[in-house]
C-alpha cells in the first residue's frame, strides 16, 4: 500500500512552512499543542499531494487556515477538501480573521470535531 502521509518529497517544503508559520498559526498551534484538547496534533502534516495546517490522526481531523491568498485559490481550496473528505477524513476551515476576532469560537468548533 503507498504511503499517503508525510511522503519524502514533501519533507523540505513542510519544514519550511513549519518555520515560517503565520501569526495565525502561531496562535492556533499554542491552543492546541497544549494538549488541552487530549488529543495530539501535528502541523504541516502531508496527505497526498497536499500538507495540511494541523491535523489530528486520532480523529482524523484537519484544519486549515484561510488567509487573503485562498480568496483567489477557491477552486484549489475545493479540489483539496474534496480529496481529503474522500479519504475519510474531516476538513475544519477558519479565516485567520477567525483566529483575531473569535479565538474561542473556533476551539469550541475544534473540540465539538474531538467529542
Amino acid at each position: 500500500m503507498r504511503t499517503i502521509h508525510n511522503a519524502g518529497a514533501n519533507k523540505e517544503i513542510r519544514k519550511k512552512l513549519r518555520n515560517n508559520a503565520t501569526l495565525h498559526e502561531i496562535i492556533l498551534w499554542s491552543r492546541l499543542k497544549s494538549s488541552k484538547q487530549g488529543f495530539k496534533f501535528r502541523r504541516q502534516h502531508s496527505i497526498g499531494k497536499y500538507i495540511v495546517d494541523f491535523y489530528c490522526p486520532q480523529k482524523r481531523l484537519t484544519i486549515e487556515l484561510d488567509g487573503s491568498q485562498h480568496i483567489e485559490d477557491k477552486q484549489y481550496d475545493e479540489e483539496r477538501d474534496n480529496y481529503l473528505s474522500n479519504l475519510n477524513f474531516t476538513v475544519l476551515r477558519f479565516y485567520n480573521s477567525d483566529i483575531n476576532t473569535n479565538l474561542e469560537g473556533v476551539i469550541q468548533k475544534i473540540q465539538g470535531c474531538l467529542n
